[in-house]
C-alpha cells in the first residue's frame, strides 16, 4: 500500500538548496567522525537541515526550543536513528534538562539558537568542542559577554546579510502577519498596528501589515532607526501613545520588557498582543497573569489565545502565551520554506567551515564569512534561473 506523503516530505522536497548541498556532502563527508549537538526549533524545515548534516557524516544529538517542538518532527527524527532530547514544553526547567542531556554527549560542534547550548558550554567547557553556529541576534547578545570564556569559532547566522533580508525582513514579516490571521481569523484592514523594533524583522512586519491595509506605527529606542521608519512612511509615536492607539501590538526587538504590567493602564480595549522575538520575555505575560487589576482570564486552549479582563472593564488578548507567534498556536508553520532553505544552507556551510578548522578562536561570535554568503547566494540564484 502506498504510504501517504507528509509535511516533512513536502518541506524536504521544497528545500532545493539543502538537497543540492546534501548531495555534495554525501561525497565530501565534511562531518565524518564528528558529532553535532543542536538546540533549534524542531519543525519540518529543521529536518531538512539535519538530514543535510547527516549526509555529511555527522552524528546528531538534538533538542529544541521552548514552545516550538513539534511531536511529528521528533518522531520522524527518532525513526531515522537520531538521538532527540525534546518535548513540546513551555517549562524552562524541563527545557534546560534537555540542553544538559545534549551536552552530556560532548558533541564536537554545536548548532545553537538563542545561545542556550553555548551558555552552558561556557561554564562547563570540554576538550573536544570545536565551536559552531548561533542562529539569532538574541543569542549573539547573550553570548557576547562570554566571549573570553568561549574562545572558539562561533559564526552568527543572523549577522549574514542573506539572513537579514531573506529571512528576517521578508519571511518573518510574512509569517507574523500570517500568524495573526491564523490565530485570530480577524481582518487587518483599517487596524492600527504598533510594531516595536525596526530591525530587519520589524521592517518586514511593519511592511506586511501596511500591505494588508493597516495603519502602522513603529517604535524603536534608537532615534536614527526611528528616523528611518519615519522616512519609510510609518508613524513614529512615543511608547505610551503607541500602546494607547494600537489595535494590534507586535514586538520584534530581541530584548525583554517591551510591554509590561506597567503598561496595563495604556492597553486599548480589545487590543491583540503578539511577539516575534526569540525569547518569550518581550511581553511580560506572567506579570499580566498575576496582576491585581486582572480580574479574570479566558483561555481559548485550542487556539492558544488568552483574554485578560481588567477591573475597569477593558480586556485584551495575547497570542501564544507571548512565545514566537509564528511557531506557536494551531498549525505553526514558521517562516517560508525558501527563506529557511537559504538560512539553513548558511548553517550547513558555516558548520562545514568550523569542522574543517577553516576559522579559529578569533572568529568567536562573528558574522558569517563573506565568501560563504557569496557561495550560498550564487548557488540559490543558479537554481532559480
Amino acid at each position: 500500500m502506498e504510504k501517504p506523503a507528509t509535511r516533512i516530505d513536502w518541506i524536504g522536497n521544497s528545500c532545493r538548496l539543502l538537497k543540492a548541498t546534501a548531495a555534495e556532502f554525501e561525497k565530501t563527508r565534511p562531518f565524518a567522525g564528528l558529532s553535532i549537538g543542536t538546540g533549534i526549533h524542531l519543525e519540518p524545515k529543521t529536518v531538512a537541515l539535519l538530514m543535510t548534516l547527516r549526509a555529511g557524516g555527522a552524528r546528531l544529538i538534538c533538542t529544541g526550543n521552548l514552545n516550538s517542538t513539534q511531536p511529528a518532527t521528533v518522531e520522524f527524527l527518532r525513526t531515522q536513528g537520531i538521538t532527540v532530547f525534546a518535548t513540546p514544553t513551555t517549562d524552562p526547567v524541563a527545557h534546560h534538562r534537555s540542553l544538559e542531556a545534549v551536552l552530556a554527549e560532548k558533541p564536537d560542534l554545536l548548532l545553537d539558537n538563542g545561545g542556550d547550548l553555548f551558555a552552558i558550554a561556557a561554564e562547563r567547557p570540554y576538550a573536544n568542542l570545536l565551536g559552531g553556529t548561533e542562529e539569532t541576534t538574541s543569542g549573539r547578545t547573550r553570548l557576547l559577554p562570554m566571549r573570553e570564556k568561549l574562545a572558539m569559532p562561533i559564526l552568527v547566522i543572523n549577522d549574514s546579510p542573506i539572513k537579514q533580508f531573506a529571512e528576517n525582513k521578508h519571511a518573518v514579516g510574512q509569517s507574523l502577519f500570517e500568524s495573526y490571521m491564523r490565530f485570530t481569523n480577524r481582518s487587518t484592514n483599517g487596524k492600527r498596528v504598533t510594531v516595536f523594533g525596526y530591525g530587519a524583522c520589524g521592517k518586514g512586519t511593519a511592511a506586511a501589515f501596511r500591505n494588508a491595509f493597516s495603519t502602522v506605527s513603529v517604535v524603536d529606542v534608537d532615534p536614527v532607526i526611528s528616523l528611518e521608519a519615519h522616512l519609510d512612511g510609518f508613524v513614529t509615536p512615543l511608547h505610551e501613545q503607541a500602546i494607547r492607539s494600537a489595535d494590534v501590538i507586535a514586538t520584534v526587538t530581541g530584548f525583554p520588557g517591551i510591554v509590561t504590567a506597567a503598561d496595563l493602564a495604556l492597553i486599548k480595549d480589545g487590543a491583540i498582543l503578539m511577539n516575534g522575538g526569540h525569547f518569550p520575555h518581550e511581553i511580560d505575560v506572567p506579570a499580566f497573569r498575576s496582576h491585581p487589576d486582572v480580574v479574570d482570564i479566558d483561555r481559548y486552549e485550542a487556539d492558544f489565545i488568552e483574554t485578560f479582563h481588567l477591573r475597569d472593564g477593558r480586556s485584551f488578548h495575547v497570542l501564544g502565551g507571548g512565545h514566537m507567534a509564528n511557531l506557536a498556536g494551531p498549525r505553526p508553520l514558521g517562516n517560508s520554506v525558501e527563506s529557511m532553505d537559504l538560512g539553513f544552507t548558511l548553517q550547513a556551510r558555516c558548520l562545514e567551515r568550523v569542522a574543517k578548522r577553516g576559522v579559529g578562536a578569533e572568529s568567536c561570535i562573528v558574522p558569517v564569512p563573506a565568501d560563504i554568503d557569496a557561495m550560498v547566494a550564487s548557488a540559490y540564484l543558479d537554481l532559480a534561473r
